[in-house]
């Protein structure tokens, strides 16, 4: 279930609640249940996926990706799968943990696993969002944030593109206010 904290500690963790808080920045956040195919409960159980076991599970949930593909033109999606045996994983996580914005959305439909999104609003106010398994989040271009995992260091999130080009970060050199250790203590 997600969780938005704002920077004056107040925790939001009903989707109704949440909505409105993300609104201002043009953020969707909806639950999209994966199901319980248990050949897809399976592959998600494990921490590591071969390429084709990674195809079987997006084969499994193109539903979705057809909904977007008619809805808003979304031409590709790929699943990306991070856990703490990957080599260099702090390195890859470095660059989305400063503040940055995308030149496209950044649409992830996180399956399993969970991971922080931060966010700095119109006001310059900051918050973060803990998105967990079968939460889908579209964050629209020019919507300047930042991602982390959590300690688990554990995500299976199937992402959507309209061009992969505009997933390039643009860092703002934005601090963030928000620390980890604040997470650890809301948790």
């Amino acid at each position: 279930m997600a969780t938005l904290r704002l920077e004056n500690g107040t925790i939001y963790s009903d989707l109704t609640d949440i909505r409105p808080q993300l609104a201002p920045l043009n953020i969707h956040l909806n639950r999209w249940p994966v199901g319980d195919n248990p050949e897809l409960q399976t592959l998600l159980a494990k921490a590591a996926l071969s390429d084709s076991e990674k195809e079987q599970v997006l084969t499994a949930l193109d539903h979705y990706f057809a909904q977007l593909q008619q809805e808003a033109g979304y031409q590709s999606r790929d699943l990306i799968v991070l856990h703490p045996d990957i080599p260099n994983l702090g390195d890859l996580l470095a660059k989305f943990e400063r503040c940055h914005t995308h030149a496209d959305d950044e649409v992830r439909y996180i399956i399993e696993g969970e991971g922080v999104f931060g966010f700095v609003t119109p006001t310059g106010e900051q918050m973060e969002l803990t998105i967990q398994g079968e939460e889908y989040i579209n964050v629209p271009a020019g919507t300047e944030h930042w991602f982390y995992l959590t300690p688990r260091q554990r995500i299976k999130a199937v992402r959507y593109f309209s061009t992969t080009e505009g997933w390039t970060p643009d860092y703002t050199d934005t601090p963030i206010r928000m620390s980890r250790q604040s997470y650890e203590q809301a948790r």
